[in-house]
């Protein structure tokens, strides 16, 4: 079994509600068991401002499909939820990451893992210390040691109904 860490954005066409729907698209999938979520989180753009804020959180799963595999079903949902890529970092309906794929170290020409900007976005790290506060990053620090490093001055939990 694989152990599956994702990260979650959306910053468009009702934000909250498209993680949601990914969300329930990933409970519900016949390959994915013992989902965790974190808690939903706003925060800033990085890269152009000229967009709304994101939301995001970080989901962990466990799964017998292959890296390749994982990143073609979340690629799915993101097609399902009108995912556009018009411009690096610009807003989309839905981002679907694979942060964390067990211990793999790997880099293919559709995949990096560990994903290549995680540890510096506190929209990453943040959430990630609501389900994994112990887990060992590749800096060799837990996640609750690399937070204290990062601002997060930006970063608001948000409540779902």
């Amino acid at each position: 079994m694989n152990l599956v860490y994702i990260g979650l954005g959306s910053n468009l066409d009702t934000p909250v509600q498209q993680l949601q729907t990914a969300l329930t698209f990933l409970a519900q999938h016949p390959e994915i068991q013992q989902l965790e979520v974190s808690a939903l989180y706003r925060s800033k753009p990085v890269g152009p401002q000229d967009q709304p804020d994101f939301v995001n959180a970080v989901a962990r799963f466990a799964t017998m499909l292959s890296a390749e595999e994982t990143l073609d079903l979340l690629q799915a949902i993101e097609q399902d939820h009108r995912r556009v890529r018009e411009r690096h970092w610009g807003p989309r309906t839905l981002d679907l990451d694979i942060l964390l794929f067990n211990d793999d170290i790997i880099a293919s020409e559709r995949l990096t893992v560990p994903h290549a900007f995680m540890l510096e976005r506190g929209f990453v790290i943040r959430p990630l210390l609501d389900i994994a506060p112990e887990l060992l990053l590749s800096n060799g620090k837990t996640v609750a040691e690399h937070l204290q490093q990062l601002d997060t001055s930006d970063l608001v939990s948000i409540a779902t109904e």
